[in-house]
């Protein structure tokens, strides 16, 4: 089995911080996102490679990845930004007759058995129970199980088939297929929201007769937007068991400290992400994470994303600010 994972969206809800990184490289919990989905594909031995669609910024996820890890990567460049269909469509070339695939959304991390998920005589899509659907696809399925409608972000609730939401974890067995359906897609110029979704591919594997069933994935965990990166920090961290010691100071677990960090006279977390190089003076820093090389002096800080390389000094605010900012 192959693994497909599209990392070549730029983040608009990101920025600033995705005007200089991509956005699959925000830290989380002392790890840039990606890099959570890799070590649990490469732990979990399910796959022979790992096909990266890259776009805006790619050159910074290649590097990051081939650095940190030794595994059998292929990255392929999205040239225009045509949605997710178009992009696991550029990963054509990669697969062989046959070959089953795995799709995973770069920006999304999961508590969930890969293993589990794949062992199935059928095509399985990842899919979580939600209150508002019209945010994301949703299926429909029968009484037997098999999915028989998909849904790319409906409109109202009263067009929405279910709650049952596309969550971007995708097993299909059997590649000839999946790519045939995306090739009947952009041939025909079939478009949601003017761009070529993998929903309506899937659409057309069910009127081909291909058997799909659903997989409820309970730690689903959404990294699109400032609060859900937050949200998805604190899961995470919750799950640590790392201990430091900075005397002088006081540490509320969980917490993450990168290396080379310099703490005086401050009070760390809980849920503080502090990245590498960092210096906390006379500060009092929660449920937030502070990117490489980044000095804070006597401020109050919660809720907030902090950039590389900026300096802050004074009073008690929430922030979203990026690279080299200085306040």
């Amino acid at each position: 089995m192959k693994t497909i994972i599209p990392v070549a969206g730029v983040g608009i809800r990101l920025r600033p911080h995705t005007l200089t990184k991509p956005k699959v490289l925000l830290n989380v919990a002392g790890k840039p996102m990606i890099h959570h989905i890799i070590e649990q594909l490469i732990r979990e031995k399910i796959t022979t490679q790992i096909i990266f669609v890259t776009g805006y910024l790619g050159n910074k996820i290649e590097k990051y990845i081939r650095h940190t890890f030794k595994f059998n990567f292929k990255f392929i460049v999205q040239k225009e930004p045509l949605g997710l269909g178009h992009a696991i469509h550029c990963a054509k070339s990669a697969f062989r007759k046959k070959d089953e695939v795995l799709i995973i959304l770069g920006d999304t991390l999961f508590n969930v058995n890969l293993k589990q998920l794949c062992d199935n005589k059928h095509s399985v899509i990842g899919v979580k129970k939600v209150k508002d659907p019209k945010r994301f696809g949703v299926v429909e399925k029968n009484k037997k199980g098999f999915i028989t409608r998909m849904v790319e972000k409906p409109a109202t609730k009263q067009v929405s088939p279910s709650n049952s939401a596309i969550v971007g974890l995708y097993y299909l067995k059997n590649s000839d297929s999946l790519f045939n359906a995306l090739d009947y897609t952009i041939n025909n110029n079939i478009k949601v929201n003017n761009e070529y979704q993998l929903t309506s591919a899937l659409e057309k594997m069910l009127l081909d007769k291909e058997k799909m069933v659903t997989y409820n994935v309970n730690g689903w965990l959404d990294c699109g937007k400032p609060e859900t990166v937050l949200e998805t920090n604190r899961y995470l961290l919750n799950k640590s068991k790392k201990i430091y010691s900075f005397k002088g100071n006081i540490i509320k677990y969980p917490v993450s400290i990168g290396k080379n960090v310099i703490i005086k006279n401050s009070i760390i977390g809980p849920y503080a992400t502090i990245s590498d190089k960092c210096k906390i003076m006379n500060s009092i820093i929660s449920n937030s994470i502070i990117d490489k090389n980044t000095k804070i002096e006597n401020k109050i800080i919660k809720d907030s994303i902090i950039g590389e390389n900026a300096v802050i000094n004074g009073y008690e605010e929430s922030y979203n600010i990026g690279d080299y900012t200085i306040v």
